[in-house]
């Protein structure tokens, strides 16, 4: 809103020409998500207790901890919205998508966390239509970005291929639509996977968000990326402003989010920005640096997919299922052997860290 309406007043003073600039309407947008939250995280948490929509910790390894109040994600979603709106060039169609994901994905599960904490139902809303609802949203995204084709000379079923000047991975149309479908799936899930902590996933979004916001700078600029060998991508650069506004949330939500928490985002927080970084993977033609610098998030749905599929094979083999990890995913393993929770997250917030220098690294080393 501010782009479309400040630059205008130039001729009163040229101050305001400083809106034209991704620079200043990033740091704009950041400032505003962290400011909001922090002063409406109290209000905000005062509410939902008024209210009874607190979550009491049952299982065995965040036994003994007070209620927190649920659905802090409501919160995220809404104070992003808003920094996207007024700090973005909204005819922008990258900042439109971003934000519908966003928002499709936050509308899941806060449809999720209403059935189970307002309406205790134990089950929240049927794993089904969950899943209709996200693998719907992945092939109408990649269906759009087929038929939209925005990017020239880059094809849209084209996608940047790390550490390689010339290569790059060119997919048929269908097979286009799986890989946006599991990769926005992918990125959706592994957050969600990985909000079991306090503190862990908040943090960890930040650090990926923040990392992201950068590359889209970066690849919605001529000079640079022609000088990094990257695909110029015209307007990506305003995924900059949206991502600091998701950065700008996550740290100030953290505030609140810290050990022991006052709040936790639930499915509304966790799905939401998880489908915000696998929409700007997507949408910046870098799906494959999401496993670099999500590495942390992989590394958390991997250790699901191999509990589980290890426990069904050795039930079907030895009559029992065994185990490869204590508990998944992975950072309840670390609780079990003994870490304590504090301890997991900020050094899982470390791994986050080295994961995004990798994904920086990429950027130069092809």
């Amino acid at each position: 809103m501010l782009y479309h309406l400040l630059p205008r007043l130039e001729d009163v003073h040229i101050v305001f020409n400083l809106f034209n600039y991704l620079t200043v309407r990033s740091a704009g947008a950041m400032a505003t998500s962290l400011i909001l939250i922090l002063i409406l995280g109290r209000r905000f948490i005062a509410f939902m207790h008024a209210r009874g929509i607190v979550n009491v910790p049952r299982n065995g390894l965040d036994r003994g901890q007070g209620p927190k109040v649920n659905m802090g994600g409501v919160l995220i979603v809404a104070v992003v919205a808003v920094s996207t709106l007024l700090w973005a060039e909204l005819t922008n169609p990258y900042t439109i998508i971003a934000l519908v994901v966003m928002l499709w994905m936050g509308s899941i599960g806060f449809l999720d966390d209403y059935l189970k904490v307002v309406r205790k139902t134990p089950r929240g809303l049927v794993e089904r239509y969950k899943w209709a609802g996200s693998l719907g949203l992945g092939l109408a995204l990649g269906a759009f970005l087929i038929s939209w084709g925005p990017i020239a000379p880059v094809g849209a079923t084209t996608t940047n291929l790390p550490l390689f000047d010339e290569w790059q991975l060119v997919f048929t149309p269908a097979a286009y639509l799986l890989w946006v479908t599991v990769v926005l799936n992918g990125a959706t899930h592994s957050v969600n996977m990985t909000d079991g902590l306090d503190g862990l996933a908040p943090g960890l979004v930040a650090i990926a968000v923040g990392t992201f916001g950068i590359f889209a700078y970066v690849i919605g600029r001529v000079d640079t990326s022609a000088y990094l060998g990257l695909f110029y991508l015209p307007g990506a650069g305003e995924l900059a402003v949206f991502a600091a506004g998701i950065t700008g949330a996550a740290l100030g939500f953290l505030w609140f989010n810290a050990q022991p928490a006052q709040v936790i985002m639930g499915d509304t927080g966790s799905l939401a920005l998880g489908g915000a970084i696998g929409a700007m993977a997507v949408l910046l033609k870098a799906e494959l640096l999401l496993v670099a610098v999500g590495g942390v998030f992989v590394a958390e749905a991997a250790s699901v997919i191999i509990q589980t599929q290890y426990f069904k094979y050795t039930r079907r083999r030895h009559g029992e299922g065994r185990r490869v990890f204590r508990c998944a995913p992975i950072h309840h393993h670390f609780q079990m052997i003994g870490w304590k929770n504090e301890q997991v997250v900020v050094r899982f917030w470390i791994l986050g860290i080295l994961c995004a220098m990798v994904g920086f690294a990429t950027l130069k080393l092809r």
